[in-house]
């Protein structure tokens, strides 16, 4: 999963109208990361956006394929990070966008762990009061 530190400042570069993005090397690939949350990756050259529901249309229209980090394996693992669209990555105004999506995925995330974090800790509040 080598990322060449070309391919890494192209992404950083093509994002950069968009917001200070930063590219963090871990596992052999690199995390794309804006405002300490990650919304993409790059593996062997080859850069992802976070998807769910929400976005997961755009990217299969456009031919994207999802990121399975054991292409070799029979039994494969497809993670939430499917490739960015080639003609996409290229304008830098599109990207900024899908890019955006991404990062809102990672806030709605955000919000539901904390909405449900709450909500259990109102009720152990409750328990112990009895």
């Amino acid at each position: 999963m080598a990322v060449s530190d070309e391919f890494a400042s192209y992404v950083a570069d093509q994002l950069s109208q968009w917001g200070a993005v930063s590219v963090r090397r871990m596992f052999g690939g690199a995390g794309l990361y804006r405002d300490g949350k990650m919304f993409g990756l790059i593996a062997d050259n080859v850069a992802y956006l976070k998807v769910d529901d929400s976005n997961r249309d755009d990217f299969v229209k456009a031919g994207s394929s999802p990121f399975n980090p054991y292409p070799d394996k029979v039994k494969t693992t497809v993670m939430s990070y499917y490739e960015i669209p080639p003609e996409v990555l290229e304008d830098p105004n599109e990207l900024s966008e899908w890019a955006q999506r991404s990062m809102d995925i990672q806030q709605r995330k955000k919000e539901n762990f904390r909405s449900r974090y709450n909500a259990g800790r109102g009720g152990n509040e409750q328990r112990r009061r009895r």
